[in-house]
């Protein structure tokens, strides 16, 4: 990356074009790139790398590059470039107590078409569903990524029927099974706790064949934690559906995965990941199992190494499963259902 051109918040604008139009095979290259720049002029990585002595003028590759871990978004303003630029953020949920992250960005707006690129090229034009959010949890804090997510998908479908949903769960009922005949698609998108409790409130719904159902994971203290297939296994009874979907993201990242099922997950072209060893996180990992490392690309403006407290593997396909979070760590974020 060029230093005197990626210094200032204007010149943000000219990388994320540049992701928008990303090819595959250019990753590793724009990934190297963001790289330097971020080992010099993002001061909390920088001091990181320093503590850690490495020589980043001589990393040439992916499997090279260092992970910022993830907690350091809890006491530390994680930015690239000058701190004073930023003043919006997005903090993550946490129970009582707890110490949450913040997430400085450059623009929401960006965020918010970064996203809806990023479901479409999974999914399909956005005015083609009714989007019905059941985020209960979030919708009661401020701050949260996910919700401005779903609100901006809700504004996007142009439909009268898409909204928010809290606890009213007899009128989101009715809300499905009156779509049951629309030539859209349903989509709810819920936390995991909620669609539970709606599951296994004694309610009845007749199921309509054009819903998808998708979690965000994540039981906010509500619920004790459960496998990805215990959840599931309730799910998909009372919905009528074949498959649960799945949303991979969280605060400290820009981009999302989804899943269309099993919880084998699609990366977008902005995002890799690499395994690292789970009794060495300074390694990287021999099996097709290991410590989850997300390289973000949209984290231009912030950093887009991280290593998170998830563990997942790869299947013979090369999709993601994420399997569970480190026995140590907080239970938080999207899609994280310890194992």
């Amino acid at each position: 990356m060029d230093d005197a051109k990626y210094k200032t918040m204007q010149d943000f604008k000219s990388f994320s074009s540049r992701l928008s139009k990303l090819k595959s095979e250019d990753f590793e290259k724009l990934a190297l790139e963001l790289f330097h720049f971020q080992s010099r002029f993002n001061p909390i990585y920088k001091k990181y790398l320093s503590a850690r002595k490495l020589a980043t003028h001589s990393i040439r590759s992916l499997d090279q590059i260092p992970f910022l871990p993830i907690r350091f978004f809890k006491d530390h303003q994680v930015t690239s470039g000058s701190a004073d630029d930023y003043s919006d953020f997005f903090s993550s949920s946490g129970t009582t107590g707890m110490i949450t992250s913040r997430h400085y960005i450059w623009s929401e707006e960006w965020y918010l078409a970064h996203t809806q690129q990023v479901f479409e090229r999974a999914y399909g034009a956005l005015k083609d569903f009714h989007v019905l959010a059941l985020l209960p949890a979030y919708l009661e804090r401020k701050g949260s990524s996910l919700v401005s997510m779903a609100d901006h998908f809700i504004k996007e479908s142009k439909s009268e029927h898409s909204g928010f949903y809290l606890y009213n769960q007899d009128e989101l009922i009715s809300k499905i099974e009156m779509l049951a005949t629309s030539q859209r698609k349903i989509l709810l998108l819920g936390v995991t706790f909620a669609l539970l409790d709606l599951a296994e409130s004694g309610k009845k719904i007749n199921p309509p064949s054009n819903l998808i159902v998708m979690e965000t994971g994540g039981m906010k203290g509500r619920r004790k934690e459960m496998i990805r297939e215990e959840v599931h296994d309730i799910l998909k009874p009372f919905f009528g559906v074949d498959a649960i979907h799945s949303e991979y993201g969280m605060t400290e990242l820009m981009s999302q995965a989804y899943s269309k099922g099993e919880g084998k997950y699609t990366l977008p072209t902005t995002m890799r990941v690499i395994l690292r060893d789970v009794n060495d996180p300074l390694s990287l990992s021999q099996r097709s199992q290991g410590g989850i490392n997300v390289i973000d690309l949209a984290n231009f403006h912030s950093c887009a190494f991280i290593e998170t407290q998830d563990l997942g593997r790869f299947d013979e396909n090369g999709m993601l499963e994420v399997l569970g979070r480190f026995d140590n760590s907080e239970v938080r974020g999207c899609n994280l259902l310890v194992q």
